[in-house]
């Protein structure tokens, strides 16, 4: 048994990794994944995005590693808001760094940016090499948490930061019942119609139930030796932006 109940949600079968059948999973959804994102976040997605921004603005990263960029939506906005020396998207999935890829040449953004291939949980980068790390939506993909906050601490520098934002479930009435709903009727069935994969978009409320959250989240980035840690809540408690120093 893994450590964290996230790390036992598979999104197909029991006798493939985890990181296996994520990354197959990406790949199958990639050409829906922006357009469903929209749908079932009604666009407030963008204002998370905007919210987590903002907190790093304060800091100036001039090199940053955006992790599980998938189609690089956080990464070109870093890129817009914060005109970093250095930025990386960085996934495990080929078909969503295709589509991350396109977007760039399309914003024209070639000369700034760059998407490679990497397995979050064995970064191929050196220590110390980026100011800022951040991650959205992706942490509870991963199939060791404690390796995957490890190898993120080992390749940010002194003084840099962390910063994840996740779903999360709300704890209040009535929008946590609301939620259990949407997320138990909702989400399976657009994502099956558009995406024609039921399967992954089962696996998706499935995995934000589990995934510690709040100073449960805290405690990962604690165990990793991040420092300063807080997180902020959002839209009642459907997203949560954490925050870890080195």
């Amino acid at each position: 048994m893994n450590k964290y109940k996230t790390e036992n949600i598979l999104p197909y079968n029991e006798s493939e990794s985890k990181s296996t059948q994520v990354r197959k999973m990406f790949d199958s959804i990639a050409p829906a994944y922006d357009k469903l994102n929209r749908i079932m976040t009604f666009g407030i997605d963008r204002r998370w995005r905007k919210e987590a921004v903002k907190i790093l603005c304060s800091y100036a990263p001039q090199y940053i590693l955006d992790i599980a960029t998938g189609t690089g939506d956080l990464a070109f906005l870093l890129n817009r808001s914060l005109r970093p020396e250095k930025i990386i998207g960085a996934d495990i999935s080929e078909g969503m760094l295709e589509i991350a890829r396109e977007k760039t040449k399309k914003y024209g953004f070639e000369r700034d940016m760059k998407f490679e291939c990497q397995d979050c949980l064995s970064l191929t980068y050196e220590d110390n090499t980026f100011n800022a790390i951040t991650v959205a939506y992706g942490v509870r993909n991963f199939e060791n948490l404690d390796k995957g906050f490890s190898e993120m601490y080992r390749v940010l520098a002194p003084e840099g930061i962390l910063m994840v934002i996740e779903l999360s479930t709300p704890q209040k009435f009535p929008l946590k019942q609301f939620y259990n709903l949407y997320s138990r009727y909702f989400i399976p069935f657009v994502g099956s119609l558009i995406s024609k994969d039921k399967k992954a978009y089962t696996y998706l409320p499935k995995s934000v139930a589990v995934v510690p959250q709040g100073k449960e989240m805290l405690k990962v980035f604690q165990n990793a030796g991040f420092k300063n840690t807080r997180y902020k809540q959002m839209t009642f408690g459907i997203c949560t932006i954490y925050v870890g120093e080195k």
